[in-house]
């Protein structure tokens, strides 16, 4: 229960990622806000956490939206009176060659993977400088970043920048935000089960055993495995962590051969 008495709002926590971080946070005692556009898949993990005897709710938001973003937090805030953790999980992808990447793709993905870190990161941020903090606690942030922040994929373009641009926004909040008592820290992961991923890059056979023998440890990470990174980071265990980005790659960012698929 490292998170009891908590309010932590989580972006794009209507599957895959973000769920995991809502299922988690619940368990450690926190309540928690999912905030998401699939409205369905939102409101059954509300009803599902509910019936376990957790604190949860749903608000739907276009997180790449200024007014989305504000309504979102003011309904958070009405909702359970605080916000302790934020948690930027919200995330797309588009593929397409460079050459043939139109402009208007590669700004939505930017919106929705980057912007909208930066808007909800200044406006949450902002109700934590305003709010009192019990036990010594502080605020936390935890922006999900990915290996290809650091690593690319060349029909990925827009997605990999964002990625990129993620690792330096969590940097730079952390210093802005650190005289306030709030840290800001990243998760990069590398392959996760997610639907994500399935559709980006676990498309085939072919595309699972390419990532598998680019993965030490021999397989694929689970949501749950990055919700946990996630449950630490905003926990009081973190303390003394701010600007950071901690990757649950398998060991990808390791490896500079690849390795044996064993089936």
């Amino acid at each position: 229960m490292r998170l009891h008495s908590r309010v932590a709002l989580i972006t794009g926590a209507a599957q895959g990622i973000g769920a995991a971080c809502a299922r988690r946070f619940a368990s450690e005692g926190a309540s928690v806000m999912l905030v998401d556009v699939k409205q369905a898949e939102a409101a059954s993990l509300v009803a599902t956490l509910t019936r376990e005897g957790h604190t949860a709710a749903f608000v739907r938001a276009d997180v790449s939206s200024k007014s989305d973003v504000d309504a979102a937090v003011a309904a958070t805030v009405e909702r359970f009176g605080r916000i302790d953790i934020l948690v930027n999980n919200a995330g797309i992808t588009h593929a397409a060659e460079f050459l043939e990447l139109d402009e208007k793709d590669f700004d939505r993905v930017i919106a929705v993977n980057l912007k909208s870190m930066f808007l909800m990161s200044q406006v949450v941020a902002r109700v934590m400088v305003k709010q009192s903090w019990p036990d010594k606690r502080s605020g936390a942030i935890v922006n999900m970043s990915s290996v290809n922040a650091v690593l690319a994929i060349p029909n990925q373009v827009p997605y990999v920048i964002s990625k990129g641009g993620v690792n330096q926004l969590t940097k730079v909040a952390a210093l802005a935000l650190a005289p306030h008592g709030i840290r800001v820290n990243a998760i990069g992961p590398g392959t996760i089960l997610t639907e994500l991923a399935k559709a980006a890059v676990l498309t085939n056979d072919e595309s699972r055993r390419k990532i598998l023998s680019r993965s030490p440890l021999g397989r694929c990470g689970e949501p749950d495995e990055v919700a946990a990174i996630a449950a630490f980071l905003a926990s009081d265990d973190a303390s003394y962590v701010t600007g950071q980005t901690i990757y649950p790659d398998g060991g990808r960012l390791a490896l500079n051969y690849t390795v044996p698929v064993v089936e």
